[in-house]
């Protein structure tokens, strides 16, 4: 696996557990849940930089937004009990497809 997808996956990750912890700092209430989700979304604009080297901003965004939005849509419903209703997953599922479009058959993945 090329590094700079390496670089993205490390960046939806830490953007994830970010979204995850400031869901639970109670609006930047609780210190330790804050300071994980600031100091976790640093390092997801860190390593999404570095894909920025070699790859277009446009798709290294829709990328990084549309597995982000699946991975805590994903997260919210096993951890914190949220449900979505079908207009909801499909859309999910919408997005899905234009990240599976864009890395299968756009020839803009990289510079």
């Amino acid at each position: 696996m090329p590094t700079h997808y390496v670089y993205l996956i490390l960046a939806i990750l830490f953007e994830v557990v970010g979204t995850s912890a400031i869901n639970v700092s109670n609006g930047f209430s609780k210190l330790v849940p804050s300071a994980i989700g600031i100091v976790c979304f640093f390092a997801a604009l860190f390593f999404m930089s570095l894909v920025l080297k070699v790859m277009p901003v446009g798709i290294v965004y829709a990328i990084w937004a549309g597995l982000g939005i699946v991975t805590i849509t994903l997260i919210g419903f096993v951890v914190f009990g949220q449900k979505l209703d079908m207009p909801a997953l499909f859309g999910i599922g919408l997005i899905v497809a234009g990240v599976l479009v864009i890395n299968l058959f756009s020839s803009s993945t990289t510079h």
